[in-house]
């Protein structure tokens, strides 16, 4: 009898993890409080052998090829809308730039074949037993399961559950990020990727969409101390988007009027989060992706937590009746690489929005010299590529598609 495994979270990293789980002979369960794969979201991208080699040895590599954006130039102006910095597309595009939604829905589907997902559930107690864990749902019936794993984001409900609040485990890095969907009323196109505007501390930003070039993204970052706010509370949102950026020029009182009709606003900190142990001490349940070590913006999270799912189900597969000496193998080949990209989260806020106008001139300047941004482009793909990849195809027990 295969064992039972419970994945809370069908992002990025659960259905990669529920996929290899799978394709090991585990009985997979994947629950979701959204009601389907979620859709919309920025471009995420992929740098460097690492992160493609997991891709290609998923079978999705093709296909994400196949619906890629082609990478994300940005272009920073000033107030009249006169340029002040290009930054190429593999800047922040990588090798391969994705948007989420279709990042998320390729996933999703290529590990169907391998696990069963539940939508519009969550996890509400988890409760150690002899056997294993048993969890209760919001709307389900109780189960049980030899392991349970969180890899539901930076904001984890299973990390809350089982290791204790957030405040214990997630840092505020001083910047807050909204992002939300309006009419294309510029008329640009998708590949002109994003022209945004810099205040001190602050940064308004827009793009075409890349599925609907009718639509476009904004795109806003502002430095703030850390803020107290329901955060599924979207009218709050909106209000401290507004109250953070009023008074600016260029496009921002456009920007800012479309925010009313605007019927779903991501709205978050910067922040990062990082747990001492990721699993509890029993063996029972564990965390991968942001909810282990990961970052809301810059810390290459899609990447590394697609890496993350492949050695976590790699090492559970080699050793499935010891999952604790499993998931001791997991964190150890993992955490130091994890933490590497985690870095780069500390430093996008202060990129993204510098807080002077000093600052400003200084990012706008270096960045305008090619051999500086040649150099940060290559040291972005090594940090990627600090990890030397196990080999788990042998083992697998269910054959692939």
């Amino acid at each position: 009898m295969s064992k039972k495994i419970l994945v809370s979270g069908a992002g990025i990293a659960g259905p990669a993890l529920a996929y290899w789980l799978g394709r090991h002979g585990f009985d997979v369960t994947v629950v979701e409080l959204a009601p389907g794969p979620r859709e919309g979201g920025q471009a995420v991208d992929f740098r460097g052998d690492t992160h493609l080699g997991v891709l290609e040895r998923m079978g999705v590599l093709d296909r994400l090829r196949g619906i890629a954006t082609g990478g994300s130039p940005m272009r920073f102006v000033d107030g009249n809308g006169a340029g002040l910095l290009h930054l190429p597309a593999d800047f922040a595009g990588g090798d391969l730039e994705v948007l989420r939604g279709d990042l998320a829905r390729a996933l999703h589907e290529h590990s169907l074949p391998y696990a069963t997902y539940v939508f519009g559930d969550t996890i509400t107690s988890l409760t150690e037993t002899a056997d294993g864990v048993r969890a209760t749902f919001r709307h389900g019936a109780p189960a049980d399961f030899d392991l349970v794993i969180g890899a539901d984001g930076l904001h984890s409900h299973v990390r809350r559950l089982a290791f204790g609040p957030e405040k214990d485990y997630v840092t505020h890095l001083g910047h807050y990020a909204a992002t939300w969907s309006l009419p294309n009323y510029r008329g640009m196109d998708p590949g002109e990727g994003s022209v945004g505007y810099n205040a001190p501390g602050r940064l308004a930003s827009m793009g075409a969409d890349h599925r609907d070039p009718g639509r476009a993204g904004a795109f806003f970052v502002f430095a703030s101390p850390e803020l107290s706010y329901d955060r599924h509370d979207t009218r709050r949102h909106k209000e401290l988007i507004t109250e953070a950026f009023a008074g600016l020029g260029w496009d921002v009182p456009l920007l800012l009027g479309t925010l009313e009709a605007a019927p779903e606003v991501y709205f978050d900190s910067i922040s990062r989060a990082d747990v001492d142990a990721w699993s509890t001490p029993s063996g029972r349940v564990a965390l991968v992706g942001d909810a282990a070590c990961g970052a809301t913006i810059g810390g290459m999270g899609t990447g590394t937590g697609i890496v993350a799912a492949y050695i976590l189900a790699g090492e559970l597969g080699r050793t499935p009746d010891d999952q604790r000496a499993a998931l001791a193998r997991y964190e150890n080949l993992t955490r130091g690489y994890a933490q590497g990209c985690q870095k780069g989260g500390d430093r996008t806020g202060r990129f993204l929005a510098p807080g002077t106008a000093w600052g400003l001139r200084l990012r706008n300047g270096l960045l305008s010299r090619p051999w500086i941004l040649n150099r940060m482009l290559e040291e972005g793909k090594k940090v990627t590529n600090t990890i030397a990849l196990p080999d788990y195809l042998g083992g697998l027990r269910v054959t692939g598609r």
